[in-house]
């Protein structure tokens, strides 16, 4: 599962911005197919979540199996270089 941890100030965006990001990670979503799903976290719902990743700045990614973590970025994943990296972790892990 990709966690997408979400800051609290994502939802004060206008609705156009907020909009493109679920676009973002419904295609993010499609690209990756049903071996990964991707899953939102967000600051303002799941404070304690996000805060348990220690992530020093959000957005961030987390892939994770059964509890372990396989791989972590800062920001979203937006190139072909990225969801390599991301598919490579998840073939491995």
């Amino acid at each position: 599962m990709l966690l997408i941890l979400l800051p609290l100030d994502r939802f004060d965006e206008a609705p156009p911005a907020a909009a493109h990001t679920s676009t973002s990670l419904k295609s993010l979503q499609g690209r990756l197919g049903p071996e990964i799903r991707v899953l939102q976290v967000d600051e303002a719902s799941n404070p304690a979540v996000v805060r348990s990743f220690n992530t020093p700045e959000l957005p961030a990614c987390v892939l994770v199996r059964q509890g372990v973590e396989l791989w972590r970025q800062q920001g979203l994943p937006d190139n072909e270089g990225t969801l390599t990296a991301l598919m490579d972790a998840a073939r491995a892990g």
